[in-house]
């Protein structure tokens, strides 16, 4: 058994990228985990894009880097042993692969093979607005196991600025592979308030 808890990050040219930068970025920290991660030529361009990071500073976030190409991999195996896997952002391209078990490249066949030994894979989709092909294939991608979770903004919390509503997807993601990474700010109830009134302020 590995050392360390084992956390594969799939990074698509999805707009998001930023997303799975800041997952590897709240990993850094917690001992416990090793995280790997692939990232694919899209990506690589829409981070140019989006944000002002390189291929190489997301690259240094992780304990691990493997080549988008590279499907002999160790991730590539069910004898790889993970908590799971989170592709954010997830491209439609990438959904479809899920969808119908085409591993044409890494990312794709990491979550299939994560599927398979019954490990938890999410996906932070980041499409919209969508037509029934998207839809489909969100359906299907759950029937094979995987956990389809939209980029999509809460409010509950008041976020103050992006990067809060980034930490809170990023931690948010995590929580399903059962990893508190303290960035999440948590609903802690109406404490006594008339729920059928609303404040001046909602």
């Amino acid at each position: 058994m590995p050392d360390k808890r084992r956390i594969i990050v799939g990074i698509t040219g999805a707009s998001g990228t930023i997303l799975g930068m800041r997952l590897l970025q709240l990993l850094q920290p917690i001992d416990d985990f090793e995280t790997h991660l692939v990232l694919s030529p899209a990506a690589i361009r829409t981070l140019g894009i989006e944000t002002g990071y390189s291929a190489d500073e997301v690259r240094a976030a992780a304990d691990e880097v493997h080549n988008f190409r590279d499907i002999g991999a160790s991730v590539a195996s069910g004898s790889f042993k993970s908590e799971g896997m989170i592709v954010a952002p997830c491209s439609v391209k990438t959904l479809s692969s899920v969808a119908t078990c085409q591993s044409n490249d890494l990312i794709s066949r990491a979550a299939d093979v994560c599927l398979k030994e019954r490990r938890r894979l999410v996906l932070l989709f980041r499409e919209t607005p969508l037509h029934a092909g998207h839809i489909s294939l969100m359906d299907q991608a759950t029937r094979n196991g995987a956990i389809i979770m939209p980029a999509v903004i809460g409010l509950y919390y008041k976020p103050q600025s992006v990067d809060e509503i980034v930490d809170h997807l990023a931690g948010r993601a995590l929580d399903l592979l059962g990893v508190d990474a303290g960035s999440v700010r948590r609903w802690s109830g109406e404490h006594g308030r008339n729920i059928g009134a609303l404040d001046a302020d909602d």
